[in-house]
């Protein structure tokens, strides 16, 4: 490889762009080594044609560092806010290469039925995942889409089995498994062994995000079609934009703070630790201290997952102190030599052994290589580089037609396991499901709540046999 000579004292226009270019590339180019020889010519591929459904925060996250790292062509975005479309359809013409301002659509239907991409970002809120992914690969798309993957487990089968009865790759956004400082701690701790025996895992989430609000009814605006929205869930009287945090207040869209932070947590260390399914869950917990409000989610849950010689444990408080200000949203894997500390901004090894040194791994920024990063509306500093690099791990499998990193069926995994939870606090007993079987061993009470009821005339989708 030809060596590169830097004038760090050059500050030039000419140089500080070239210098911006060469840690752009640079950047992409070592995310892309370590996926494989294979990979390294992804660069300068033919540009992808890509569709996002679901153009609020982050669709226009996740597409915004696929911009970034690979030569895309976004072709067509959709949303129910025409306000939101408009302005993602403006910012898009404005980072994208070709400067074409993408086609708009408000029905992600119409979209799918152009069939003029090749990959299809789905970002919209939990309650739509399943049935805008399914769709999406059955226009043959390759499909990034969010965590939680579903809203209920049989939402996730039927993901999974689309994706493999129409030879889809299929990433999910669980992008912790491509971290840089978490995938360094994994190498460096748990896989060179410094924890030893590993018996106990504990996740926890103490951070305020449970709203307590509670608007009054309100006219829906014309510039939004909430019955789109909507669309399987049931319909609630509608009481302000439900962007952002607010239909997240509301198990009619999703799975409350387990299914959000906890799926990320849970899939960080069943990656980490080699896990499948659990052979048990259970969790109890409630609305026990924010009592005002709409929300109806649990603002303290606490949930087992138990494993052949392990016990992976989940804790979660929307109010009070963290018990560790540095880690309020994290795992601790906690073994017979040390104990290693993991969250999205750092993380620490504490060997047992006091001879033996501490390790700390910090997060990586990435804000000369992407100093647009810096001026980007509400952007996630922290989870960029993690993103962008899923991105390019989805682009290789893509390539390589492989199961990605975060491939559909360890995201359903992750995802199920946390709904399984709810299920198990909503009827105060333990669950064992087998994911053969698809269904909880002896309670057919259970297996009712895996299938949520949709709202006419939408069809559950079905988990085919493959």
């Amino acid at each position: 490889m030809k060596s590169i000579a830097i004038n760090s004292n050059d500050c030039s226009p000419r140089f500080m762009i070239n210098r911006r270019r060469f840690l752009q590339t640079a950047s992409s180019s070592l995310a892309l080594a370590s996926l494989g020889a294979e990979a390294l010519d992804l660069i300068n591929q033919k540009p992808k044609r890509v569709a996002l459904i679901g153009a609020g925060w982050y669709g226009k996250s996740d597409l915004f560092r696929l911009i970034q790292v690979a030569p895309v062509e976004v072709v067509s975005l959709c949303d129910p806010d025409k306000h939101m479309l408009a302005e993602a359809a403006t910012l898009v013409s404005q980072r994208q290469k070709s400067k074409k301002t993408p086609r708009t659509y408000t029905d992600y239907r119409q979209l799918l039925k152009e069939k003029d991409f090749d990959l299809v970002l789905i970002d919209s809120p939990d309650h739509w995942h399943a049935p805008q992914m399914i769709a999406a690969v059955q226009a043959g798309a390759d499909v990034y889409v969010q965590k939680p993957v579903s809203a209920d487990v049989m939402e996730g089968e039927a993901m999974v089995a689309a994706a493999r009865k129409y030879n889809r790759v299929a990433q999910v956004g669980t992008q912790r498994r491509s971290t840089p400082h978490l995938m360094d701690a994994k190498k460096q701790v748990v896989e060179a062994g410094l924890l030893g025996k590993v018996g106990q895992v504990d996740m926890c989430c103490s951070i305020p995000m449970r709203s307590t609000a509670n608007p009054p009814l309100q006219s829906v605006p014309d510039f939004f079609d909430y019955e789109m929205w909507t669309g399987p869930a049931p319909l609630r009287p509608y009481d302000g934009l439900p962007h952002r945090g607010w239909w997240r207040a509301f198990m009619e869209y999703g799975n409350g703070i387990l299914g959000d932070m906890g799926v990320h947590m849970l899939d960080t260390a069943r990656w980490m630790l080699g896990l499948g399914w659990p052979r048990r869950v259970s969790s109890s917990g409630g609305i026990f201290v924010q009592k005002q409000g709409k929300s109806n989610i649990s603002d303290t849950q606490t949930a087992l997952f138990d494993y052949d010689g392990l016990n992976v444990t989940w804790q979660h408080r929307t109010w009070g102190a963290p018990a560790d200000p540095d880690y309020p949203w994290a795992l601790f894997i906690q073994g017979e030599k040390g104990t290693l500390k993991a969250s999205t901004l750092r993380a620490d090894f504490l060997p047992l052994d006091r001879s033996a040194k501490p390790i700390h791994f910090e997060c990586l920024y990435e804000r000369e290589q992407y100093p647009e990063d810096l001026t980007e509306r509400d952007i996630e500093m922290n989870a960029a580089p993690a993103t962008r690099r899923q991105m390019l791990d989805f682009l290789a499998a893509v390539e390589k037609r492989s199961r990605p990193v975060a491939d559909i069926e360890e995201g359903h995994i992750s995802t199920a396991s946390c709904i399984l939870a709810n299920v198990a606090m909503q009827l105060g007993r333990p669950l064992v499901y087998d994911p053969k079987q698809r269904a909880v061993a002896g309670d057919a009470e259970a297996n009712k709540l895996l299938r949520r009821p949709y709202r006419q005339p939408w069809p559950h989708p079905e988990p085919e046999r493959v």
